[in-house]
């Protein structure tokens, strides 16, 4: 293999950009399974929505082998549907550990019942020194250089992010160039001859046009079942005013594989028998494609659940003040209930 100087025609354009959607593809599902493994939670992810997706990408493999698409399509499909099947089953753990968590809290709780009651046999006196003691804060000044430093430490922690996001997508995005390109120099001619060595292999054969009905079919309803997987995840997002435990690169690298994907399969060819062949695919992710910048708008909106009360450090502060000057005056009435009691 020796390296060449990439001729920019419409073969080569769809097959880097193919490239690249399959390298977000592969990737796509990695930076969701990581926030749930971290979290030890998938609350923030619609259970409805990974099921759906799950469906969706089975009926693409079935599509991709009934209208036999390349073998690295097929593969590709039965990855996604592992990936699927890994990710709904990581979710189906966490909620279900989860509901055992909080039938033991309930069960805790009702068995303290009866030794809370013994409370009210404690001198009054022990009470309320239990009482201040719970009141007890730190001082107004302590307070605000806590919010100063929390703020700073949320700027530095979002710029870090940023680069970090970035770093990751232009890595993947790279990777599928890389792949590309060494497939494109292995079918380089040998260098002695010069007189094909002008473009490697520049294939001008015409797009398949051959139409299998249950391919389409299958195709069609993967279309369906994609647009209506985001819908779940939406209405999620808006009823808890929170994009909290919902990874910003897993619906990114969905978007990025959806418009390369877009972008391979159109630059190829506009004849519309062409076209019509690949209508469900084309549907499935131009309309994912907008319900996913949905999402990203929701993402600005509500952000990831952190700050989600979008608050000013000014405005925390004055909360912070208010509730100070609140526990202080209730602190001093139960002291003065006790120096009552004492007396």
């Amino acid at each position: 293999m020796r390296l060449a100087v990439v001729e920019w025609n419409r073969q080569n354009i769809s097959g880097i950009t193919g490239f690249m959607s399959i390298s977000c593809w592969v990737v796509v599902f990695l930076p969701q399974i990581y926030e749930n493994f971290i979290r030890k939670s998938s609350e923030g992810l619609s259970l409805l929505f990974i099921v759906l997706w799950l469906i969706g990408d089975i009926f693409n493999w079935l599509g991709a082998i009934k209208q036999r698409l390349l073998s690295t399509m097929i593969i590709l499909a039965a990855y996604y549907t592992i990936a699927d099947i890994i990710l709904w089953f990581q979710c189906i753990w966490y909620q279900e550990r989860d509901s055992l968590f909080k039938t033991l809290a309930v069960k805790n709780s009702n068995g303290n019942t009866e030794e809370g009651s013994n409370y009210e046999n404690e001198p009054l006196l022990n009470s309320l020194h239990s009482i201040e003691r719970a009141l007890t804060i730190p001082d107004l000044e302590h307070g605000s250089q806590d919010f100063t430093y929390d703020n700073n430490k949320k700027l530095r922690n979002n710029g870090n992010l940023t680069i970090h996001n970035f770093l990751i997508v232009n890595s993947v995005i790279f990777s599928g160039f890389l792949s590309w390109y060494i497939q494109y120099c292995s079918t380089l001619p040998p260098r002695r001859d010069t007189a094909s060595s002008v473009s490697p292999k520049a294939s001008t054969t015409v797009p398949r046009l051959e139409m299998d009905l249950m391919a389409q079919i299958f195709g069609y309803l993967s279309a369906v079942l994609y647009l209506g997987s985001r819908v779940p995840q939406i209405l999620l997002n808006f009823k808890r005013k929170s994009c909290d435990g919902v990874s910003f690169l897993f619906f990114l690298f969905a978007c990025l594989g959806n418009t390369l994907f877009i972008i391979s399969v159109l630059v190829v060819s506009l004849d519309p028998r062409y076209l019509l062949v690949n209508a469900s695919w084309l549907i499935g992710s131009s309309g994912t494609l907008l319900l996913d910048l949905t999402i990203f708008i929701q993402f600005f909106i509500f952000g990831d659940g952190q700050e989600n009360s979008k608050r000013t450090t000014a405005e925390e502060e004055e909360e912070y003040e208010d509730a100070t000057n609140f526990t202080s005056m209730n602190t001093q009435k139960i002291t003065n209930l006790i120096h009552d009691e004492e007396n």
